[in-house]
């Protein structure tokens, strides 16, 4: 990397960010638009990584304005505690909307009144034996979401609507989720966009994936390095065209652009950046860089000789 002196990224206009560092370079809102789009367009939102740090601001003020639009309707109930006894702890609201299945398995509301968290659950959402944590955050399940027995969710969450979240999915709070995707996996501080497919169990933190991307069986990212717990944690860096930037910020998962796919048992370190319609085969160790579009990685061990063959002896 480069000696130069380190340009803040934070520091920039948005006029002065790298091309590669741009949210338009990942996401194309007007052919596939998105029902958070304003998260990319905040003030003080002049890169795509900026927009990791705005997460949880967002999410928290947007579903207050929309559990408020909500509630306006007659067909939204409240759901007492006492209906959860035995299966709850801690203060907390639910409000389910007509036409939804709500049989939780366990709720942690807050430990104090005055800090009391909302649980919205939209129309032909069916959420049966999951287990709910609005001890930190507002949870916002839109319509028509099925969630099955044994998935763990922590506010603040989003869901949108027409998405299937299987047994085992982790959602650790800081997250939000357009329409019409599957996931199983562990999330935590990210966005996924409509029709984001995550089926199979994997990780995604502080990552951003766009419309119609895809993990396979097993993909993973990391987005802390490896060696931060002995030398502690230090801000990601990127080089762009000879120039340092510093993205501030330690823990950088994958940015997914529209389309992108990562294969069956591949991983990424901190800092990917993955632009639109780009393909990373099965068992690919992804390192920190750029790249796409309209590219292939492939690993083929067989093909160029990094696999190692001997004779079986006995």
């Amino acid at each position: 990397m480069a000696n130069d002196k380190l340009i803040d990224l934070s520091k920039l206009k948005g006029s002065e960010v790298p091309e590669r560092l741009r949210v338009s370079y990942y996401y194309n809102f007007k052919e596939h638009p998105f029902r958070h789009q304003d998260l990319f367009e905040k003030e003080g939102i002049n890169s795509v990584v900026a927009v990791l740090g705005a997460v949880h601001d967002y999410a928290q003020a947007w579903m207050k304005n929309a559990i408020a639009e909500k509630m306006k309707s007659a067909g939204v109930k409240e759901r007492k505690p006492d209906e959860f006894k035995g299966r709850s702890v801690g203060y907390y609201s639910i409000f389910v909307e007509e036409g939804a299945v709500f049989e939780p398995g366990f709720i942690k509301g807050s430990a104090s009144l005055d800090k009391k968290s909302v649980l919205f659950v939209g129309k032909g959402s069916q959420v049966l034996g999951v287990n709910l944590f609005l001890d930190e955050g507002d949870i916002y399940i839109g319509e028509n979401n099925i969630i099955e027995p044994g998935v763990g969710i922590k506010g603040p969450t989003i869901i949108g609507n027409k998405n299937e979240i299987r047994q085992g999915a982790y959602f650790r709070g800081d997250i939000i989720i357009g329409d019409n995707g599957t996931f199983r996996g562990e999330l935590k501080n990210a966005v996924m966009m409509d029709k984001a497919n995550f089926p199979h169990p994997s990780y995604v933190g502080d990552s951003i994936c766009g419309y119609g991307s895809h993990f396979g069986n097993q993909a993973t990212t990391a987005n802390l390095g490896l060696y931060a717990g002995i030398f502690g944690k230090k801000n990601v860096k990127m080089e762009i065209d000879g120039k340092v930037y510093d993205l501030g910020r330690p823990k950088i998962g994958i940015i997914l652009g529209d389309f992108s796919q990562i294969g069956c048992n591949s991983v990424s370190d901190p800092g990917v950046f993955v632009a639109p319609n780009t393909i990373v085969y099965q068992l690919s160790r992804i390192s920190k860089g750029f790249y796409g579009p309209l590219e292939v990685l492939k690993n083929k061990p067989m093909e160029h000789g990094i696999i190692e063959r001997s004779p079986l002896r006995k």
